[in-house]
């Protein structure tokens, strides 16, 4: 239990880091903005979080940016204090690239973020099919493969077909994912 790290706001969510794990990281813009209401927009959150991840050391394995939030599951290092960083880096300098574009200085863009650390396989599994097709959930495309702005499209093209089939195969219907944006 000693590789396991709390770290508890009374406002926020209660954020446990396990390293060399899975965790899914969805946020939040402040009141729900649409900040990200462009694709040049999206693409600067998109961009971000690969920088950052990258950066981090964290392994990416879908994602999913939108005008007012995003979701990524993604393989954490094996530094026990990564997550916090990562994500306060990820805001702050997409704050600051956004709020550039909008000539907006100052403007306070994130609210807070709710991490799942993903210990069971089958919730793994269902959590990267609702993250793929989280496009689809919010009624922005038919298919989550048309969303530029996700993995899905990647995910169809470099994942091995047997993968595939046994992520498209987990129900996320009955998920509890933070999603009312």
């Amino acid at each position: 239990m000693e590789d396991i790290q709390v770290s508890t706001w009374h406002h926020g969510p209660l954020h446990i880091f396990v390293p060399n794990a899975m965790h899914m990281v969805t946020a939040s813009t402040l009141y729900k903005q649409p900040i990200f209401d462009t694709p040049p927009k999206l693409r600067l959150l998109q961009n971000t979080l690969f920088e950052v991840m990258l950066a981090y050391g964290w392994r990416l394995q879908a994602w999913a940016v939108f005008i007012n939030h995003y979701h990524f599951v993604a393989r954490s290092p094996d530094d026990g204090t990564s997550l916090k960083r990562m994500i306060q880096r990820l805001h702050s300098q997409s704050a600051r690239l956004v709020n550039k574009m909008d000539q907006a200085p100052g403007r306070h863009v994130w609210f807070q973020y709710w991490d799942t650390c993903l210990t069971y396989e089958k919730s793994y599994y269902a959590r990267l099919n609702y993250v793929h097709n989280n496009p689809v959930k919010h009624g922005l495309v038919p298919s989550a493969e048309q969303y530029p702005y996700c993995s899905a499209g990647w995910f169809k093209e470099k994942a091995p077909e047997g993968f595939r089939k046994k992520v498209k195969a987990f129900r996320y219907d009955r998920l509890h994912v933070v999603d009312d944006f």
